[in-house]
């Protein structure tokens, strides 16, 4: 059977009026140009940080693990003196008890060393004592008179004497061989009692340094690592790694953070408004003092660049309201404010050639016009020159582009 396409009137009437309704104005959404007030703004969080920071180690030397047992929560407020934080001692004392065996070990392994060499030295002189008798002896029967002796008992008492002055040679160079050899090894092993005592000195003085305590008034801001997570009670740390800062709350200022889509236009002397996140009443204007040259991603789960600046902190409202370093702000980036102005959608721009322009409703169509602009925000723009009001501008440029061509 052969499917037949069947078409009712009323379906008919619908597509010839899609087919010939192809005129833009019909469905090219437009804006209508008027004068307002023009408010160029980002919101952005942002948080508090001191200009000045006290930092605060773990504890002990040589990257030693300390377990952390005991702390004060983050942002808690610290007296000189006060401990911050206590770390157990059970790994020191398995590491100092380690070095005390090793330590012992090694006096140990260098009496037996010691004996070793006294035994092999004494041997030697044993022998060479030996020698030096025989070799006196047969000095004495090589140089005697031959009437008195046999002739042979000459030659080989002759012979005897060559043979004993070598092995009286051999015997000492053995014996200043073992000496020299005896003190080197003797030397590995005082250097290896070096090393031991200064690992058992370090130990002790690890397990004298388990607390560490505020060495000034403050608050206290744990320090997070490459992951991004703070310390934990329970996890294991590293000598000499940063576990908090202690601030200066006298010199605060506000670190934020923005995308990097939204960040056109901001630069350095903005006009801001910062408050603690929920508390609007707090508000107080600053200005950003400095932007970073370029956008970096903030974590490896997310591809998002974000630009990094910064906002100066009024003393006086930090000691009026209290603000502590930590604290999570909202801030209004002001690009820009008017009074009076003009401002279209950034959807409705485009640019070629290095020129931006608009398309413009005239009569039935769409002609491009040619604008000028003034401060850009992440939505909207500001027209000082090309546009007057009244004019309705086409928010679909690309649908106009290809009604066009």
């Amino acid at each position: 059977m052969t499917a037949r396409a069947l078409c009712g009137p009323a379906l008919c009437g619908a597509l010839l009026l899609a087919a010939c309704g192809n005129d833009a104005t019909v469905t090219v959404p437009v804006e209508v140009v008027r004068e307002a007030p023009v408010a160029l703004r980002i919101h952005a969080d942002g948080r508090l940080k001191s200009v000045q920071s006290t930092p605060l180690n773990v504890p002990g030397r040589n990257w030693a693990n300390q377990q952390l047992v005991w702390m004060v929560a983050d942002g808690s407020p610290v007296k000189k003196g006060d401990v911050v934080a206590r770390f157990s001692p059970a790994q020191g004392e398995l590491e100092l008890a380690k070095a005390l065996l090793d330590l012992e070990r090694n006096l140990l392994a260098r009496a037996a060393k010691q004996d070793e060499l006294d035994a092999g030295t004494g041997r030697v002189d044993v022998d060479l004592a030996a020698v030096r008798s025989q070799l006196g002896i047969a000095q004495r029967y090589a140089g005697a008179d031959l009437l008195m002796f046999a002739r042979n008992e000459i030659l080989d008492a002759i012979e005897d004497e060559k043979f004993l002055d070598d092995k009286q040679d051999k015997l000492q160079w053995q014996r200043g061989q073992s000496t020299t050899r005896g003190a080197a090894e003797l030397g590995v092993l005082d250097s290896q009692r070096a090393t031991f005592d200064l690992t058992a000195k370090t130990k002790r003085e690890d397990m004298a340094s388990l607390e560490l305590r505020a060495p000034n008034d403050g608050v206290i801001v744990l320090e997070s690592d490459w992951s991004g997570e703070k310390p934990k009670l329970g996890s294991t740390l590293w000598a000499g790694e940063a576990f908090a800062t202690l601030p200066d709350t006298e010199r605060l200022e506000l670190e934020i953070a923005l995308p990097q889509i939204e960040a056109q236009g901001v630069r350095a002397g903005v006009p801001v408004d910062i408050f603690p996140l929920g508390t609007p009443a707090q508000t107080v204007r600053s200005e950003l003092t400095w932007v970073a040259t370029a956008a970096q991603v903030r974590n490896r789960q997310s591809p998002v660049k974000y630009q990094s600046m910064k906002a100066s902190v009024p003393a006086d409202a930090v000691r009026t309201y209290g603000w502590v370093p930590g604290q999570a702000f909202e801030v209004v980036i002001h690009l820009h404010d008017a009074a009076a102005g003009v401002s279209v959608p950034n959807v409705a721009l485009r640019s070629r050639a290095g020129e931006t322009f608009v398309y413009v409703r005239q009569g039935d169509d769409f002609v491009r016009r040619d604008v000028e602009l003034g401060a850009r925000g992440p939505s909207r723009s500001e027209v000082v020159a090309g546009l007057a009001v009244g004019d309705a501008v086409a928010l679909t440029p690309e649908q106009v582009a290809e009604a066009e061509s």
